[in-house]
C-alpha cells in the first residue's frame, strides 16, 4: 500500500477513535438539554453566609415524608455527600461542606434534586455559573438527558439543582421541574431561623 493511502487511513482511524472516545466519556457525564440559572438575591441576605446559618442540613429536614411523592414521581433514594465533588463532574464547589440528593422515578418521568451547602452567596453564585458551562451534577438515577430540563438556584449560601427528564412534552417536563424545585423551600425555614 502506498503512503498516500496509508496516511489518510491512519488519520481517519485516529479521528474515529477520538470521536468514539469523546462520545463514550460524555455518556457518563450528561448535561440537560435545557438549563436555567439564578444568582442569589437580597431576599436571602440573612443566610448569605454559613456563619449566619451554621447548622448542617439533614436528610430528614430536606426530604420529609411530605416530599416522598413529587408530581407523578416517587422518591427512590436519598444520599448525603460530605465531599461535594462526589456529586459533581467538571465543576468545583469550593467551600462546600455537604450535598444532599434525592432521586425520583415515575412511569415515564425521572428526576433528581440536589442541595449544596456553600460558604457564602459568592461561592453559591460561582457554583451556579460553573454548572451552566463547566460541568454539572452526576446523575443519581440514570435517564436520557437529551430532552431533559434543569435549573440551578443560588439562595444565600445554598445552591439547589433540580433536573427532570423523560418521554414527555416540554410543558410536562416543566411541571415536573417546578415540583422538584419546590424541595428548595427548606431554605425558607433557614431564613426564618436566621432572622
Amino acid at each position: 500500500m502506498s503512503r498516500r493511502v496509508v496516511i489518510p487511513v491512519v488519520i481517519a482511524t485516529a479521528l474515529a477513535v477520538a470521536v468514539a472516545g469523546w462520545l463514550w466519556l460524555r455518556r457518563d457525564n450528561p448535561r440537560p438539554a435545557s438549563f436555567h440559572a439564578e444568582s442569589t438575591s437580597a431576599f436571602y441576605t440573612s443566610i448569605d453566609t454559613r456563619q449566619n446559618d451554621p447548622a448542617p442540613l439533614t436528610l430528614q429536614e430536606v426530604f420529609t415524608p411530605a416530599t416522598e411523592n413529587v408530581d407523578s414521581m416517587r422518591r427512590q433514594a436519598t444520599e448525603q455527600f460530605t465531599d461535594c465533588a462526589d456529586a459533581l463532574w467538571g465543576a468545583s464547589a469550593t467551600g462546600c461542606t455537604q450535598a444532599l440528593q434525592a432521586t425520583y422515578q415515575g412511569t415515564s418521568m425521572t428526576g433528581q434534586f440536589v442541595i449544596f451547602n456553600m460558604t457564602d452567596g459568592r461561592a453559591a453564585d460561582a457554583l451556579v455559573a460553573a454548572l451552566g458551562k463547566d460541568g454539572f451534577v452526576h446523575q443519581g438515577i440514570v435517564f436520557d438527558a437529551a430532552g431533559s430540563r434543569a435549573q440551578a438556584r443560588a439562595m444565600g449560601h445554598y445552591v439547589t439543582v433540580s433536573w427532570a427528564g423523560g418521554r414527555q412534552s416540554v410543558e410536562r417536563l416543566t411541571t415536573a421541574l417546578v415540583a422538584l424545585d419546590g424541595l428548595g423551600r427548606v431554605v425558607q425555614s433557614r431564613i426564618v431561623n436566621a432572622t
